[in-house]
């Protein structure tokens, strides 16, 4: 694959690249660079960013060359109180976001798993994560909080400070090229790359991803996008938000109908967003079925065409709304059929059901 091609698939992931001049210089130099992806085990479901849109992602990035190494944030979760800060528990449900990813449709002959409990056994890890601390001040570490979905004003737990030294750490002892990432990670990846160099490592290029919306209205503050972030990673413990893998069809028709769009509006529109980032990347062409008197079915072969007839008005919102949970339901229903009745993950999930899952 030719340079030009790579950089313009990267480029469908990367809604900011920082920088995309030093990125075009890795993929000429390096054949397999390698990205740091990582996830935090802390709900009992995968939600379709993490299932669907996360594969996408990984997958457009693995067919132009990157290699991912994708942390299971074990003790990261433990330190930001998940799952009542059972580490035991958290493992278990990291044990059981893998085995879904397996048959989400990711490109896992390019993903190799490592759990950050076993990072932890390197004293030059722990090494790092002193210097980023000693590196930081109180306050710089305080505005990377956004990474575990807290915000400054929270009462923080003493164990959250390490959070994001720990995080900075794990894409130099990962000897990852990229953090790939969503943009509510972006502050500790640029938090790295302050300080990489000075403590004798390198500067890795940053590839944030959009982060999908949830499904109610967005905030109308000036924080609109941090408040919009947090909302999606707590999602699992405000499941309505969000479309999860195991949702049945019922569940899927239920939460987009209610979900905010209206009419003609497509900023910060969500059911937009499953189309542009979800739908049209797994399929060809949509079918929008309307009455005869509003012009019959229509049909749309690509996300921009869609988004005008949608401002134009000419695209009721019920009609894109029942549009989006038929074919949102038609994507996940394979993946849901095999998490619900493959004997070993169906027993897993049975056991994480009854975990308790802390914000």
């Amino acid at each position: 694959m030719d340079l030009l091609t790579k950089l313009n698939l990267i480029k469908q992931v990367g809604e900011e690249i920082v920088t995309e001049e030093e990125l075009k210089t890795l993929l000429e130099t390096k054949t397999h660079p390698i990205a740091y992806d990582g996830f935090e085990p802390s709900g009992t479901d995968i939600h379709i960013a993490q299932g669907l849109m996360r594969s996408i992602n990984i997958n457009k990035m693995t067919k132009a060359g990157i290699k991912f190494k994708m942390l299971v944030a074990d003790w990261h979760a433990w330190a930001n109180n998940k799952m009542g800060g059972d580490l035991e528990r958290i493992q278990k449900v990291g044990n059981y976001y893998i085995e879904v990813w397996k048959v989400c449709g990711m490109d896992l002959k390019n993903v190799e798993f490592i759990w950050a409990s076993d990072l932890l056994n390197n004293t030059e890890y722990w090494k790092t994560v002193m210097q980023i601390a000693r590196k930081s001040t109180l306050k710089r570490v305080l505005r990377t909080v956004q990474i575990m979905g807290r915000s400054e004003s929270d009462n923080l737990q003493a164990s959250q400070i390490f959070y994001p030294c720990m995080q900075a750490a794990d894409i130099f002892h990962l000897k990852a090229d990229i953090c790939q990432l969503g943009m509510d990670q972006r502050k500790v990846s640029v938090l790295a790359r302050e300080l990489g160099e000075d403590l004798g490592f390198w500067k890795p290029i940053i590839i944030s991803h959009h982060m999908l919306a949830g499904l109610t209205e967005p905030p109308k503050t000036d924080a609109a996008a941090i408040d919009r972030a947090i909302e999606l990673k707590m999602s699992k413990s405000k499941p309505d938000t969000a479309i999860f893998m195991t949702d049945s069809e019922e569940d899927i028709k239920r939460k987009i109908k209610k979900a905010w769009c209206p009419e003609g509006t497509i900023a910060e529109n969500p059911i937009l967003e499953y189309f542009k980032y979800i739908i049209f990347e797994l399929v060809d062409e949509i079918e929008i079925k309307r009455h005869e008197k509003f012009g019959g079915n229509l049909k749309i072969n690509n996300y921009s065409e869609l988004e005008k007839q949608f401002e134009d008005r000419k695209i009721h919102p019920m009609d894109l709304k029942n549009t989006a949970a038929e074919y949102i339901n038609r994507l996940i229903e394979p993946i849901r059929n095999k998490i619900l009745n493959d004997a070993k993950i169906k027993k897993m999930r049975e056991e994480i059901k009854t975990f308790e899952v802390t914000r």
